[in-house]
């Protein structure tokens, strides 16, 4: 018998939306692909970005219900990602379980792998008004002898670093991983690893940031200190954002909610959902992607006084213990088939973590002008003020994809 031998799955997430990123690493590398390859994956990319948000939606449910009062921030991409790039190593029921709990069932596998590499290549983008980068790393200790066409479809697919690493000198291993984190997610995200399970052997990373500047800036001379609700009893001053213009607003009567689209540069956006008092359970019920359609028929161009707080919120789970409740439980047991990586050992993933964090000010590019004057139309300014507990999502618009979703309970990240 094979002793077990452990393997990791660290996820990592930045949103900011307060400067742009310097240049540490070049997205030349990422976009070395022929089109050819590329275009094999546009047809289920679509599908999957759908997929993935219902994946979102039931993960978001879990979190919440565990810890209705606390912040929540992740990102649905970043963690269906990292488990589709594992699947290249399972089989049989392993294999099926990961598809079923991921909303990938029914997907053949070659067109699921090639789906996301389509999204990685797409999504891997910068220029002067936002910067998103993504990817993936594999750090494999010297004992573990992996298949060749398994480290060939993960480099190939996802885009994945393939980095030598002695777990045997834990302390070593843990600064040699955050150290590349530090680098890929340029000093955001620090001390992702904390400790590394004994057994460890190969630990699987995955990150994703994105940093943006808004399509019509706020000015930090109208942000004032207010109060942000926590309950009926108690609340906590943050810096209130103000900005008066035209945005995207619905009101949802049906849930008793106001829906605030609020857009970055290009092709991304933020759509802001604020229940009435008491009603934010009611709201998180309800949340589907026939929810998520109606909303966006609701919405409508008005001229509105939009007060947004500044924020810094940080999210950080243990995805093993939230995903058995998804079904998703053999990865990280002694009987899971992960043979497709290594035939001869017995590997399961000993700990999967996530982290994702959020900063939004006033700014765009850090240093850089305003974004100029919009002209309003002379009609009466709609109040949409974000002043208690809502939910925040970030969308890539052209493939509908889901980045990340939280639910902002106290801004001030406390």
């Amino acid at each position: 018998m094979n002793p077990l031998l452990g393997l990791g799955l660290l996820l990592a997430g930045l949103l900011t939306v307060e400067g742009l990123l310097k240049p540490n690493f070049s997205p030349e590398k990422h976009e070395a692909v022929s089109q050819g390859q590329v275009g094999k994956g546009k047809g289920t990319a679509q599908e999957l970005a759908k997929r993935n948000t219902d994946f979102g939606l039931k993960l978001f449910k879990k979190l919440s219900f565990s810890s209705p009062d606390n912040n929540i921030l992740f990102s649905p991409w970043s963690i269906s990602m990292a488990f589709s790039m594992l699947s290249l190593g399972a089989q049989d029921s392993t294999l099926a379980e990961i598809k079923d709990g991921f909303n990938f069932r029914n997907i053949p596998d070659k067109d699921l792998h090639e789906g996301f590499h389509y999204l990685i290549h797409r999504l891997n983008q910068r220029n002067q008004d936002q910067r998103l980068g993504l990817g993936n790393a594999l750090f494999i200790d010297q004992k573990v002898k992996p298949q060749q066409k398994f480290l060939t479809e993960v480099k190939n697919m996802y885009k994945a670093d393939t980095i030598p690493t002695n777990f045997q000198n834990s302390e070593n291993a843990q600064k040699q991983i955050n150290n590349y984190v530090r680098q890929k997610t340029q000093g955001k995200i620090n001390n992702l690893v904390k400790n590394i399970d004994p057994g460890t052997v190969m630990l699987l990373i995955n990150y994703i940031f994105f940093r943006a500047r808004w399509q019509h800036e706020f000015d930090p001379k109208e942000t004032k200190e207010e109060d942000f609700i926590l309950d009926k009893n108690k609340s906590v001053k943050v810096p209130m954002m103000f900005r008066v213009g035209v945005y995207n607003v619905g009101r949802d009567d049906q849930l008793s909610c106001t829906v605030l689209e609020i857009p970055y540069q290009n092709n991304f956006t933020a759509i802001f959902v604020l229940p009435d008092e008491g009603r934010m359970k009611q709201v998180e019920e309800a949340l589907g992607l026939e929810t998520f359609a109606r909303w966006k028929k609701l919405l409508v161009r008005r001229v509105a006084d939009v007060f947004v707080p500044r924020l810094t919120v940080t999210g950080n789970y243990d995805l093993k213990k939230t995903l058995s409740h998804l079904g998703i439980s053999k990865i990280f047991e002694e009987h899971g088939d992960l043979t497709r990586i290594s035939p001869h050992q017995n590997l399961k993933v000993g700990e999967a973590v996530h982290k994702a964090t959020l900063k939004m000010d006033e700014k765009g590019t850090e240093g850089a002008a305003g974004s100029g004057v919009q002209t309003l139309p002379m009609e009466t300014p709609i109040r949409v003020k974000i002043n208690r507990r809502f939910l925040l999502m970030i969308w890539e618009t052209k493939m509908n994809n889901l980045l990340f979703f939280g639910k902002i309970v106290n801004p001030s990240g406390r």
